[in-house]
């Protein structure tokens, strides 16, 4: 299905959004942890809110990969598909997806919480 968004298809939002986590994340890991998984572990994703799952829109994101979440939101859990346990590199991704869906006029926040 091909949804756009001020002139972006969807599943592009979406590759944006994780590469965008995957930089910030790689970043913050490297500068601020020199590379070594360290400190407070947790888990963050980002949620995208406002959008009803059975529009087209709604469609579009499921089939770009991005699911339901308890919520309501939309959610993508690690943005940044990075495998590590320190939750500020985790948020750090988060915060960068949010930022791009924020960018395309979505309602997307950071969400993170420790293990």
């Amino acid at each position: 299905m091909s949804v756009t968004v001020n002139g972006v298809k969807v599943d592009t939002i979406v590759a944006e959004a994780k590469s965008a986590a995957r930089e910030a994340a790689e970043r913050f890991f490297q500068e601020k942890l020199n590379g070594r998984d360290q400190f407070a572990c947790g888990f963050a994703w980002v949620d995208i809110f406002g959008i009803k799952g059975n529009t087209k829109l709604g469609k579009a994101f499921k089939e770009a990969g991005v699911s339901k979440s308890h919520t309501g939101a939309f959610q993508i859990w690690n943005p940044s598909n990075m495998y590590v346990q320190n939750v500020d590199t985790l948020e750090a991704g988060a915060q960068a997806a949010a930022d791009v869906f924020k960018k395309y006029g979505f309602s997307a926040y950071a969400g993170s919480r420790l293990d």
